[in-house]
């Protein structure tokens, strides 16, 4: 097999976490590929100047991102394996692989896709604006946050240089070829060995076997990498087993971190969705990222989440307020895979998978085969480790007397968001029913 690599593809950012999608195009006619021999050269270059971005489209784009975020996360746990289990999306990561897709679409294919990701503006303007949150996320420790982007395409297959030209400018996105028909299986291995190389080996296999086939044209991946420390560490001397009360009515003892210090918090009952919970945000040190965890009353799980919507989330978030909080939070750490094309079609897309138009990446007829998302999280006393591959106060004399501690004792299943607290944007989304499933 035959691999190059045309463009600089790794790009090293300012936050923490980690993130991995991607998406298989196939060719349904004819490639007129020049052959495993030669092999096409492919090459562009992001511009010495980027083009300039509109701020409000860039914050319009996060704003879809958390919408669209919302939807995934509704799609796959409202099926019957997926409400009482452990789940983790990267809205981020998806979004970036369907924005990469989403300037070579055309007609219904293009309305389709725009309508899930929840934006109006032009393709090739939305492929700008994410690419420019996906530079800005962060803003902290350069070392805390890895994303890169990749482009694998079939040799001969004549791309069109203006589609190259915008992933570059959006997205660094780095060019391989490689022969998906005569050698498949080894272009397979490459592109998941890349996946799992950007994130520090957190997303293994991304795309199983014969996923992709000698009918497969393009494949797009984005990895995102993430390790922060808490602002605020957990000591490890203070966690301890406590009851951890389940959906099915059990309550197994579980290892609860515990410290009490102040943090944004809020709570509520019916206004906002209509069910009682509780919130807080945990920054992480050296950088604008934070997650929020944000915890239904016992027996109001299901209802809370599946009434959260994008407007109801920003009114938690933005209800949230520095104050003293006695915390308690277990340690968890699962991975989530899942073939997304059901949840896209659930969603809204499926000129893109059944009859579409993606003249503008190339002029051969390509369609979507496939659509994958790996996501991992790790979460202890010392901070966070994700992955996903598709992919103080002090006072002295005169101060106020001592505010009394919110009580936030995360002993019930809860959601988890990891965002940038400048732009909202959701790196991370995910529900935990149970903190000892893997």
């Amino acid at each position: 097999m035959t691999n190059r690599s045309m463009l600089g593809n790794r790009r090293r950012r300012p936050a923490a976490l980690l993130l991995a999608a991607a998406l298989a195009a196939p060719l349904v006619a004819g490639c007129g590929s020049t052959g495993a021999a030669t092999g096409a050269e492919l090459r562009a270059s992001a511009p010495a100047a980027r083009p300039a971005v509109d701020p409000a489209q860039v914050a319009a784009a996060a704003k879809g991102t958390d919408a669209f975020g919302l939807d995934l996360l509704h799609t796959l746990t409202a099926a019957p394996d997926g409400a009482g289990r452990n789940t983790v999306v990267s809205p981020v990561g998806l979004a970036t692989v369907l924005g990469m897709l989403l300037p070579g679409a055309r007609g219904e294919t293009a309305d389709e896709l725009a309508k899930a990701l929840h934006t109006e503006l032009d393709p090739k303007q939305y492929a700008l604006a994410v690419g420019a949150l996906d530079r800005r996320t962060g803003n902290g420790d350069q070392d805390a946050l890895h994303q890169a982007d990749e482009v694998w395409t079939q040799q001969g297959l004549p791309v069109e240089p203006d589609y190259l030209a915008t992933l570059a400018a959006a997205f660094d996105a780095g060019v391989h070829t490689t022969d998906f028909k005569k050698d498949p299986e080894g272009s397979r291995k490459a592109v998941n060995a890349a996946v799992e190389k950007a994130t520090e080996g957190r997303i293994k296999d991304l795309f199983a076997p014969r996923t992709i086939d000698p009918d497969t044209r393009l494949v797009l991946t984005d990895a995102l990498y993430l390790k922060a420390k808490w602002a605020s560490e957990f000591k490890p001397a203070h966690t301890a087993d406590r009851p951890f009360h389940k959906l099915d009515g059990s309550a197994p003892a579980v290892p609860l971190m515990s410290q009490t210090g102040e943090f944004k918090y809020a709570d509520g009952s019916g206004g906002i969705v209509g069910e009682p919970w509780q919130a807080v945000e945990l920054p992480y040190a050296g950088t604008t990222l934070a997650m929020d965890l944000i915890v239904p009353a016992q027996g109001g799980f299901a209802a809370f989440t599946k009434g959260l919507d994008q407007p109801q989330l920003d009114r938690i978030i933005g209800a949230l307020a520095e104050q003293p909080v006695d915390l308690q939070l277990p340690r968890f750490h699962f991975d989530t895979s899942n073939e997304l094309t059901p949840a896209l079609r659930s969603l809204g897309v499926h000129a893109a998978f059944d009859k579409a138009d993606f003249g503008g990446i190339a002029k051969d007829p390509l369609a979507v085969s496939t659509v994958v998302q790996k996501a991992t999280i790790e979460v202890d006393e010392g901070g966070t480790v994700a992955a996903a591959g598709s992919g103080a106060g002090i006072a002295g004399a005169g101060a106020p007397a001592p505010r009394q501690a919110a009580q936030l004792h995360i002993d019930r299943p809860f959601l988890f968001l990891i965002r940038d607290t400048t732009s909202g944007r959701p790196l991370f989304l995910g529900q935990v029913t149970d903190p000892q499933a893997k």
